[in-house]
């Protein structure tokens, strides 16, 4: 079995969604003064690769340490969106059907993260529309994984996309990486976050696992 790690790396200076605080990593002990090394790191929950759960858009739908474990790791379904231009739709989605009633994570793979750090990176990234999101619900698919920076456009402030998929207590992972090494394999992806309770989002490690 092969692993391959899908996050970026945080740190100082990386890209946030626009309006976001950026995160902070201070040396708060090193180990030529203390003995021992320690950052601390100030964050808000949805900073890099990270999940949002249910409970990031909707009252009294999943925080985090609700989602079943068994959930965040399953079959994935690679849908290559990297020729849409604007709106994803239901048509883009159904030469995928049967993969994706067969898989638990669905993973949209835009080429998006060729422009992290880059203004690009935030600019003209295909998304679906809400039939596409309705359709995408009707698979049973358990999670929904991008390596865009949303699902919504950054000027959908109603994140529209977000409470269709919320609605049905779907998770989402945004801001993979390399999504163009699981071309053409068989693969399981594993997206872990942090248990924060009362959760509505957290920075994770999500890999891919090809068979």
């Amino acid at each position: 079995m092969k692993i391959i790690d899908l996050t970026h790396e945080i740190a100082e200076g990386m890209p946030v969604y626009p309006g976001t605080e950026a995160p902070v990593l201070k040396q708060a002990n090193t180990v030529a003064e203390h003995g021992f090394a320690e950052k601390l790191i100030t964050m808000v929950s949805h900073t890099g690769t990270h999940m949002d759960a249910p409970a990031h858009v909707l009252e009294n739908k999943k925080t985090l340490s609700q989602i079943d474990l068994n959930d965040l790791y399953g079959k994935g379904c690679l849908i290559d969106v990297r020729s849409v231009k604007g709106k994803i739709t239901s048509d883009h989605l159904k030469p995928y059907e049967k993969a994706l009633k067969d898989s638990k994570i669905a993973v949209f793979q835009s080429g998006w993260d060729k422009y992290w750090g880059d203004e690009k990176y935030f600019e003209n990234f295909p998304v679906m529309d809400a039939e596409a999101a309705k359709f995408l619900v009707s698979t049973g698919v358990k999670g929904v994984a991008c390596d865009m920076i949303s699902v919504d456009g950054v000027d959908c402030f109603n994140l529209d996309i977000h409470r269709i998929l919320f609605a049905a207590n779907i998770f989402i992972c945004e801001n993979l990486k390399g999504l163009e090494r699981l071309e053409g394999k068989d693969f399981d992806i594993g997206i872990f976050p942090l248990n924060i309770k009362e959760g509505d989002g957290s920075p994770v490690r999500a890999a891919a696992f090809l068979r």
